[in-house]
């Protein structure tokens, strides 16, 4: 994939600290690259949490409020959620 992205002003100033011999990445395209990596992290990241609260909330409730699936309504309450 190619992208064609314009930065300018305080952006662009940024962006150029970071390109070359005084900044941490050789090229705009390595610098992009990074960036989309640590934001795939982060989402990662996130999603890992919300998993672990919810889990959490689920393993502290008391047994009694637990109610018995089978895996066809399982199936169905997950595919009326990716609707």
């Amino acid at each position: 994939m190619t992208l064609n992205v314009r930065v300018s002003g305080t952006l662009g100033d940024f962006v150029a600290a970071n390109i070359g011999n005084d900044g941490a990445y050789e090229n705009v395209s390595e610098y992009v690259r990074d960036l989309i990596r640590r934001d795939m992290e982060r989402a990662d990241r996130e999603a890992f949490d919300r998993l672990k609260a919810e889990l959490t909330q689920a393993f502290a409730a008391p047994e009694s409020s637990y109610r018995s699936l089978d895996a066809d309504t399982v199936i169905r309450r997950n595919a009326r959620r990716g609707e």
